[in-house]
């Protein structure tokens, strides 16, 4: 199982992004999805989390400015940020609890990082 990460980059302050997070591989089912951030000389932090009907939850720093949400179909996890701001500037890791097909058992996965850069 893997995800793949995509769609950081820079960004002038106020500006748009929207991060995208596909899961691939013997996938049985997925549970929360999620995306964190690590900005530099920081601990990570958890930004918004979906699960798997639905519902959401997002950090107080970004609510009203992000949206995170799913596409099951393709097993995609998206986050939509808009209002951009310099202290949005980290590296985004996707997370995603998933089922394999070869087990029982709930895993943890994490998507290798994109870098969002807010910046004039």
């Amino acid at each position: 199982v893997q995800l793949q990460a995509s769609g950081g980059g820079l960004v002038q302050p106020g500006g748009s992004l929207r991060l995208s997070c596909a899961a691939s591989g013997r996938i049985f089912s997925i549970n929360n999805m999620g995306w964190y951030r690590q900005a530099p000389g920081k601990q990570r932090e958890l930004v918004a989390v979906v699960t798997s009907t639905g519902s959401t939850n997002l950090a107080d720093s970004v609510k009203g400015r992000f949206t995170i949400s799913r596409d099951n179909a393709k097993n995609t996890v998206y986050l939509q940020m808009n209002s951009l701001k310099p202290d949005d500037t980290a590296v985004y890791y996707c997370n995603a609890n998933i089922r394999r097909t070869d087990s029982f058992n709930e895993y943890e996965y994490w998507g290798q990082g994109t870098l969002v850069t807010v910046s004039s």
